[in-house]
C-alpha cells in the first residue's frame, strides 16, 4: 500500500462541522437552511468518493495533526475499511436529510435548526469514526458521536425522551470508559495504537492475560454501541426519538460505529492470526450468535412497529460481529458486506414507518390491517426491505448473508453458527412477513391479533416510540411552555392528542382511503427516500460489484494476510 498525505480525510469531516454555525444562523430561513444542508451532504459525498478509485487502487490517503505525545498521533486515514463506513455514511446522509425535510415539515416539528444542525455534527463525528488511524483518535470521535447525537435522542423534550437520554449516555459513555482502557492497555503492550492490516506485532508476542483483557475491554466498549446483548436495552428506548433519528442511530452511524471498531480492532490491532492464537474469536462470535437469536425472538412479541424493528437491528447488527468472530475469509466478508446491507434495509424500513406515522399517525402494527391500501408504495418498499432482511434472494441481505453461512460451513465446528443464521433468518420472515400479509390481503374489520406472541415484553405494554410531535412550531411559540417544552397535550407519542384532531392511530371511520399508486399516499419529500434506500436495497442484492461496496469488502479482506479464503 502507498501512502499519501492529502487533505481530503480532513475535508471530508470538517465540510459539515464548518456547516454546523451556519444551519444555526438560518432558524428564520428554513429553506435555506435545508438548502445548506443537502449542498453540504452532497459535497460531504463527493469528497469522500473521489477517493474510491485510489483506495481501490491500493493507496491510502493521510492527514496528521502530529503527535500529542510519544507514540500517541492525531491523524487520519482513508484505507478501504474505513472508506466502507464513510462512503456508506455520507451516502445515506443525503437520503436522510431529503426525508427529514418531509418528516420535520409533515409534523411542524419544534426545534427543526438545532435537529439539522446535530444531524450534520453527528456525521462529522461518524466520518472521524471512519477515517481514525488508529485508537485514540477513534476513541475521540467515537465520543463525540455520542455527545452529538444525544440532542437526537431527546429531541422531543418529555420525560421519556430525557430518560431515554440518561439511557443513552450511561452506556455510550460507559462503553467510552472500556474503550478508553482498552486502548491504553494495547498501547502499554504493543507501543502503539496505530491501525495495522493483520495486527499489531507487540499484542502477538505480550503477556496472552493482557492482550485478552484488553480485547475484552475494547469488544465490550464498542458492543455497546453495536447493541451486543447484554448491554442492548439502550436501543430500543432510544426509539423515542423522531423516526430520521431512528434511521441515522440504526443504519447511518451509531451502531455502525461499533460494529466498525469492532471491525478495527480484530482486523487491524489484533489481526485474525492473534485473534485465534489468544482464542477471543469463538467467544466473539458465540455472544454474537445468542444476541441474534434472542433478539430475533423479543422482536416477536413487539407491536408497535420501531421497536420490532429496533430488536431486529439488535439481531442484524450481531450477524457482523459474528462474521467477523468467526475470522474465515468468506465469513468476514459476509460481515463486513452487511454493513452496508443493513443499512440500505433498515433506513428503508424506518423511513417507511415514519411515513406511516406522519400520514396516518400509526404506530402499532395491530392497528395496520389493510394500510397497503391507504400506502401501497411505502408498504412495498418495506416488503422489499424486510425479505432483504429475511435473506430472500435478489435483495441486499442474501448476498451478505450467503457469505457467512458458507463462511460458517468452512470451519469445524462452525455448523451450529450456520444453522443460528438459518433460524434466524426464519424468525425474520416470522416478524416482518406478518405486517406486509396484513397490510395487503387483510382488512381492519378481519384481522389476526399482533404480536405473535404475547406477553409482558409485547409493545401494548411499552411506552409508544413513534418519534413525533405532531404539533409543535419551530419555534415551539405555539404549543409549548417557557422553556421550549412540547407541552403534554400535543405530544402523541404518549398517546394524548389535541380533541380538534378526529383520527389518531388506526384506520379512520369507514376504513382506509385508497391513495393508488401514483405517490398520493405522502409528500416526494419521504417516498422518495424511501424507494432509493429501497432500490439501492436491490442493487446491493442484484450487482454487488456494480454497486462498489462489495468491491471495496473485497480489498479489505485481501489484504488482510493469512487469511483463509
Amino acid at each position: 500500500m502507498t501512502d499519501i498525505t492529502s487533505l481530503r480525510p480532513l475535508f471530508a469531516i470538517l465540510v459539515s462541522a464548518v456547516a454546523i454555525p451556519v444551519i444555526l444562523s438560518l432558524k428564520r430561513r428554513p429553506n435555506v437552511r435545508e438548502g445548506v444542508t443537502i449542498t453540504v451532504a452532497v459535497a460531504k459525498f463527493a469528497i469522500v468518493a473521489s477517493m474510491v478509485p485510489g483506495v481501490l487502487s491500493g493507496m491510502r490517503y493521510v492527514f496528521s495533526f502530529g503527535q500529542l505525545a510519544t507514540g500517541i498521533e492525531l491523524a487520519f486515514r482513508v484505507d478501504a475499511l474505513g472508506l466502507l463506513f464513510g462512503l456508506l455514511a455520507s451516502l445515506l446522509w443525503i437520503v436522510t436529510s431529503f426525508y427529514s425535510i418531509g418528516y420535520m415539515r409533515g409534523l411542524d416539528e419544534h426545534a427543526q435548526t438545532r435537529y439539522f444542525a446535530s444531524f450534520a455534527a453527528s456525521l462529522a463525528s461518524a466520518v472521524g469514526v471512519a477515517f481514525a488511524s488508529n485508537l485514540l483518535t477513534l476513541f475521540v470521535c467515537y465520543e463525540l458521536l455520542t455527545v452529538s447525537t444525544y440532542p437526537l435522542v431527546t429531541h422531543d423534550e418529555t420525560d421519556e425522551a430525557r430518560a431515554a437520554g440518561r439511557k443513552y449516555l450511561a452506556y455510550t459513555f460507559g462503553g467510552g470508559v472500556a474503550v478508553l482502557g482498552g486502548t491504553v492497555l494495547v498501547f502499554v503492550l504493543a507501543g502503539t495504537t496505530a491501525f495495522t492490516p493483520g495486527g499489531l506485532e507487540g499484542l502477538a508476542t505480550a503477556d496472552p492475560t493482557l492482550a485478552r483483557a484488553a480485547f475484552a475491554l475494547l469488544a465490550a466498549g464498542f458492543g455497546v454501541k453495536a447493541a451486543l446483548m447484554p448491554v442492548h436495552s439502550w436501543l430500543p428506548d432510544a426509539m423515542v426519538a423522531p423516526t430520521p433519528v431512528s434511521g441515522l442511530l440504526h443504519a447511518v452511524a451509531v451502531v455502525k460505529s461499533g460494529v466498525f471498531g469492532i471491525a478495527r480492532v480484530v482486523l487491524d490491532v489484533y489481526g485474525t492470526g492473534t485473534m485465534e492464537q489468544l482464542g477471543v474469536g469463538l467467544p466473539l462470535a458465540a455472544i454474537a450468535a445468542f444476541t441474534l437469536l434472542t433478539a430475533s425472538i423479543i422482536a416477536l412479541r413487539q407491536d408497535n412497529l420501531k421497536r420490532r424493528l429496533a430488536y431486529s437491528t439488535i439481531s442484524q447488527l450481531s450477524y457482523i460481529v459474528l462474521g467477523l468472530g468467526l475470522l474465515h475469509g468468506q465469513a468476514l466478508t459476509g460481515g463486513l458486506l452487511h454493513i452496508p446491507a443493513h443499512a440500505f434495509m433498515k433506513l428503508t424500513l424506518f423511513f417507511c414507518a415514519g411515513a406511516i406515522h406522519v400520514e396516518t399517525h400509526t404506530d402499532d402494527i395491530s392497528d395496520m390491517a389493510g394500510i397497503g391500501k391507504r400506502m401501497p408504495l411505502t408498504m412495498a418498499a418495506f416488503a422489499v426491505a424486510a425479505a432483504g432482511m429475511a435473506g430472500i434472494p435478489l435483495v441486499a441481505g442474501f448476498v451478505s448473508k450467503w457469505y457467512l453461512v458458507i463462511g460458517a460451513l468452512s470451519l469445524n465446528g462452525g455448523l451450529v453458527f450456520a444453522a443460528a443464521l438459518l433460524v434466524s433468518g426464519v424468525l425474520n420472515i416470522a416478524y416482518f412477513w406478518p405486517i406486509v400479509y396484513q397490510a395487503y390481503f387483510e382488512s381492519p374489520d378481519g384481522h389476526d391479533e399482533k404480536p405473535l406472541l404475547e406477553g409482558p415484553l409485547g409493545g401494548r405494554d411499552e411506552v409508544r416510540a413513534d418519534g413525533g410531535n405532531d404539533h409543535a412550531s419551530d419555534d415551539a411559540d405555539d404549543h409549548s411552555d417557557e422553556g421550549g417544552v412540547p407541552k403534554p397535550e400535543h405530544v402523541d407519542h404518549l398517546g394524548k392528542h389535541d380533541e380538534e384532531h378526529e383520527h389518531h392511530g388506526g384506520p379512520p371511520a369507514g376504513g382506509w382511503d385508497d391513495r393508488g399508486w401514483r405517490g398520493g399516499e405522502s409528500t416526494w419529500f419521504m417516498l422518495g427516500p424511501i424507494l432509493t434506500a429501497a432500490t439501492l436495497s436491490l442493487l446491493l442484492g442484484t450487482v454487488p460489484y456494480t454497486a462498489v461496496f462489495l468491491r471495496i469488502v473485497d480489498t479489505i479482506v485481501g489484504n488482510l494476510p493469512g487469511v483463509m479464503a
